[in-house]
């Protein structure tokens, strides 16, 4: 019987949350700065200058969200952590030199001579392929039980494609907020067309995640279980109508309002991920380890969560500060 007062419970379920918090945390603001270096091919010189600008600020910063996410992962709950990165070993491995590239390509592509500008636009658009793909096929792997067959693998491959385009659209939501005139223009056309893959990314997923196993199938269609997911489909789908007119209808007098795009696809990203940890909870590897079997000793949750009370509002505190000091249209991006 699950009690509050019961540490092997709530400390568990406390942790959960805060990983699952730092991972949507990740997903929509390192999701939109990936975005941005994907869709550098549709952009010319100058406006990849003006869509590096707007990231420049907030990139670096966002990843530490990963960090946090990972390393929650492996002190909460070390055994799903073992077997997490065991069945993803690759994709991570090329996750992670993708973000190597762009971190490098990022700082050279400003102060390499011109010549050599070309060469790191190219490798920042890799780096930020590469780790949306791999990021991609994690998910589909994941939602598929982190097993290794044919099958498996051929979903994990169109959740790559799919979270990618997804990352696109997000990314294509803040240069509408952070840019404008033409390539404000372009971008929203960049939206539009980015939406329809979120949309079949999210409907992938969803139409696999109730057949995974017997026991999610039952949460999303058995009464009155299927109350507590019913409200996301719907606000799901009114948020694309809502993101669609919106788009349909930019740009807004003035520029007014610009950052509404990216908010209602913040909040359908949420939808979305809220949906996954209500089909999985309370695993933390699908149907084989729960967040109760994964913890670490109560006592070592203790501690480890009153480090976090100090970290996690230095992290939200610098996090807010740098989008509140950077607010408003991006400006030229320079190192001297």
């Amino acid at each position: 019987m699950y009690t509050f007062g019961d540490p092997t419970q709530w400390l568990p379920f406390v942790f959960a949350g805060l990983m699952g918090l730092s991972i949507l945390i990740y997903v929509v603001l390192d999701g939109f700065d990936l975005g941005v270096g994907v869709l550098f091919p549709f952009a010319d010189d100058e406006e990849k200058d003006a869509m590096i600008a707007s990231i420049g600020p907030f990139w670096d910063a966002n990843e530490t969200w990963l960090v946090l996410a990972v390393g929650l992962l492996l002190v909460a709950f070390p055994s799903a952590h073992g077997e997490i990165l065991t069945a993803l070993y690759a994709p991570v491995a090329i996750m992670l030199i993708g973000l190597i590239l762009r971190g490098v390509a990022f700082e050279f592509r400003v102060k390499a001579p011109a010549a050599y500008k070309r060469l790191w636009n190219n490798a920042f658009f890799i780096g930020s392929l590469m780790t949306s793909l791999s990021q991609g096929f994690m998910l589909g792997l994941y939602v598929m039980g982190l097993d290794w067959t044919l099958g498996h693998v051929a979903f994990a491959c169109l959740t790559a494609v799919f979270l990618t385009v997804g990352y696109s659209f997000i990314g294509a939501t803040w240069v509408i907020h952070k840019n404008s005139d033409a390539l404000q223009l372009k971008a929203v056309d960049w939206a539009k067309g980015g939406i329809w893959g979120l949309i079949l990314g999210v409907g992938a997923v969803s139409l696999a995640t109730p057949y995974v196993s017997p026991r999610i199938f039952e949460k999303w269609f058995d009464f009155p279980q299927v109350l507590w997911l019913a409200p996301l489909p719907v606000v799901s789908g009114l948020l694309i109508v809502w993101l669609w007119t919106m788009l349909r209808r930019m740009p807004f007098a003035n520029d007014h309002w610009n950052w509404l795009p990216f908010v209602a696809a913040t909040l359908l990203w949420t939808t979305a991920y809220g949906g996954m940890a209500y089909s999985f909870y309370p695993y933390v590897v699908p149907e084989k380890i729960t967040i109760y079997e994964a913890a670490s000793a109560p006592e070592s949750l203790f501690i480890i969560l009153i480090g976090s009370l100090f970290v996690l509002p230095a992290i939200v505190g610098y996090t807010l500060l740098s989008y509140w000091i950077f607010r408003g249209k991006a400006h030229e991006l320079r190192y001297d």
